[in-house]
């Protein structure tokens, strides 16, 4: 009997996926000189000295094997440590924490673990680009709602109330957010726990930008009492906060039947969290701390420059309060957002990011991130008048 080849090598769920709205901007740039990028977004900052001589301490003592899938306890035991110190969250070690490669690969677990195929998962947009595709690729369907400018881009519940139906499995939040700088009170999260606790819905959050908030005490979300513990699974790193990105080490806690879920996949798809990488964020929390404030305070001098700069402009920008990301509305240059991206860097060598790329409720928008020198930030802003002149 003839087989019926198939004519796409790909699974539909992979081909269906949608390229990076952030790639396409960066492969353009690649070809120029002279851009200033205000796109990546990704510390210019160094890793701090004393957790880079740790990585090295720990290559140099011959750390180079695997862990336990779980990472190793003393960084568990620092992460625990940590969540504690800040938020009042508890979780024990041993079962309800688990290293991962990045906050990427703790995503690409948690939705693995906990949808069936079909499973819907509310997701707030303008968000992070991964979010939905991890969604995908883990079988689930992404349900997203638009924030929006007049809320300063903080989800409204009701928005999140009308998006359920029997197949909702979890809401997502991502609080402070990439792409807005967004972050949410402590009000409109509590209104967000009695819905999922309504509705018996698991959240997932990511809150990878926790400490990087400006005249704002971060809420982190299973701190707000023990049932919203009990069915929360918090996503944090250290590639934003103590600027490691390269590391690639994150982290996420939970209940322990749904970290060992995690675990379970985990050990068949990365065995552990990179040696090296682990000992660092080790050292990260034991003497990290005044490195975090000293780049916060540096984050906050260049945002105040940013936004200060683009209102001037006639960019309306809200304030962001978290992360190193404005989201300017750019209506003022007559353009849509990939129009005005894609000119602004071939006219000016200054690369941003179209707010299309970040879901519904971006149109109309850019990303610029303010993880750059104070010195570029000023020269892009100059060049940025330069072409507000010609279209503004």
């Amino acid at each position: 009997m003839q087989e019926i080849a198939r004519t796409e090598r790909l699974s539909k769920r992979v081909a269906g996926l949608k390229p990076s709205g952030i790639r396409k901007f960066f492969d353009i740039a690649a070809t120029m000189k002279d851009v200033i990028s205000l796109g990546i977004g990704e510390p210019d900052f160094t890793t701090p000295a004393p957790i880079l001589e740790a990585g090295i301490r720990s290559l140099q003592a011959g750390e180079t094997h695997y862990t336990s899938n779980h990472g190793k306890m003393e960084l568990r035991q620092g992460i625990a440590n940590n969540l504690q110190r800040l938020y009042g969250v508890k979780y024990d070690p041993a079962e309800e924490v688990i290293a991962t490669v990045g906050v990427s690969e703790a995503l690409y677990l948690t939705f693995t673990a906990i949808l069936d195929p079909g499973d819907e998962v509310i997701i707030p947009t303008p968000c992070f680009v991964s979010y939905q595709a991890e969604v995908i690729l883990a079988g689930g369907v992404p349900v997203e709602i638009p924030a929006r400018l007049e809320n300063q881009f903080m989800i409204d519940p009701q928005d999140i109330r009308q998006a359920i139906t029997p197949r909702t499995r979890a809401i997502f939040i991502g609080y402070p957010s990439n792409p807005t700088g967004a972050v949410a009170s402590r009000e409109v999260l509590i209104e967000i726990a009695a819905i999922a606790e309504e509705h018996d819905l698991l959240v997932v959050s990511d809150e990878i930008y926790d400490r990087l908030v400006y005249d704002f005490n971060h809420v982190c979300f299973p701190s707000l009492g023990e049932s919203i513990w009990a069915r929360t699974i918090l996503l944090g790193g250290f590639s934003k906060d103590y600027a490691m990105t390269g590391w690639r080490i994150g982290y996420a806690c939970g209940p322990a039947d749904i970290i060992k879920g995690l675990v379970r996949i985990h050990q068949y798809t990365i065995m552990s969290a990179p040696t090296t990488a682990q000992d660092a964020a080790i050292e990260a929390l034991k003497s990290g701390e005044p490195h975090v404030q000293d780049m916060v305070r540096e984050y906050d001098r260049r945002r105040r420059l940013l936004v200060t700069g683009l209102n001037r402009l006639g960019l309306e920008t809200f304030e962001p309060r978290g992360a190193f990301y404005a989201f300017p509305n750019i209506r003022a240059s007559g353009m849509d957002d990939e129009t005005f991206a894609e000119r602004l860097l071939r006219e000016e060598g200054v690369a941003v990011v179209p707010g299309n790329a970040f879901g519904p409720g971006g149109d109309g928008f850019v990303r610029m991130c303010y993880a750059t020198a104070y010195e570029k930030i000023e020269e892009a802003l100059r060049r940025m008048e330069r072409f507000m002149t010609r279209y503004g």
